[in-house]
């Protein structure tokens, strides 16, 4: 039977977002059950096209991700994938009626990943951000709000500013991954060589700001959505300050993360501001 097999992809999408991201996973627990598979589905999706591109040095890369762009043409076509990842991302696309550019734009910048190293210029940075984060934050919103146009639009600006926020936090946390592993440097008219508190400040700055768009839409988001969307706010807000207080050369040569404790600390305290209706 097809639900079995579509049952056991979906279980595949949940464990890649377990074993790779505890935060993300811990935040989609606090979603509402009748959401939470589909952002297993959409991180699941995602992490695997990430992974190719950041990880497997061993392999030919190119055609690893070739392969992968057609079998995922080839799933949302046909609406099956013998690829769990794949077969379960299918699902969620067309149960909620995702836009196919979200999804293009999403792999034009892991492709870019493939080939590029620097992004010398503001316009190279956002566009790069757009697929690689903002996309993703439309794809988890057209799930929040349960394919609604209307609140989908409303939306859209501060789901962006939020997926951004979070993607531009890990590339300052992984500065030493991205540079001494990866070769890549992301921030644009910022010499990593060099990086001093001026330079972390006009980041950072430009984080809050895309910090303070993100949550005025967290506000707005239907009840099944809002409680896991700030869990994962409250935890990309408290990394963020970790690395305001860590000295430039210290973000260059470690990488700066939340403890366990610290974490369920914040899911408490989010709880509690949920329950009081703060948010």
């Amino acid at each position: 039977m097809k639900s079995i097999f579509d049952n056991v992809s979906y279980d595949c999408s949940k464990i890649v977002t377990e074993s790779y991201s505890t935060s993300f996973a811990l935040a989609t627990k606090m979603l509402g059950t009748s959401i939470r598979s589909d952002i297993y589905n959409i991180y699941g999706f995602v992490r695997f096209a990430d992974e190719i591109v950041d990880t497997f040095h061993d392999f030919d890369k190119e055609t690893l991700f070739n392969n992968f762009e057609k079998d995922l043409h080839d799933s949302l076509e046909n609406k099956i994938s013998l690829n769990p990842i794949l077969n379960a991302f299918q699902h969620t696309y067309h149960k909620y009626d995702i836009p196919f550019e979200l999804v293009a734009a999403f792999m034009k910048s892991m492709r870019m990943d493939l080939v590029k190293k620097q992004y010398k210029t503001i316009a190279e940075y956002k566009e790069y951000i757009y697929g690689s984060a903002d996309v993703v934050g439309l794809m988890c919103l057209c799930v929040f709000v349960n394919g609604n146009k209307e609140q989908y639009d409303t939306l859209k600006e501060s789901a962006m500013a939020l997926g951004s926020a979070f993607q531009k936090v890990n590339f300052l946390r992984d500065l030493k991954a991205d540079f001494e592993d990866l070769e890549r440097s992301y921030f644009p008219n910022t010499n990593l060589l060099e990086l001093d508190e001026a330079s972390k400040k006009r980041i950072i700055d430009e984080i809050k700001a895309d910090f303070a768009l993100g949550y005025s839409g967290i506000e707005k988001l239907p009840s099944q959505a809002k409680f896991g969307v700030y869990t994962a706010y409250k935890y990309y807000y408290k990394l963020l300050e970790k690395l305001k207080k860590t000295p430039p050369l210290e973000i260059k040569n470690t990488r700066i993360r939340v403890p366990n404790y610290q974490k369920f600390g914040l899911l408490a305290k989010s709880y509690v501001n949920y329950k009081l209706q703060l948010v």
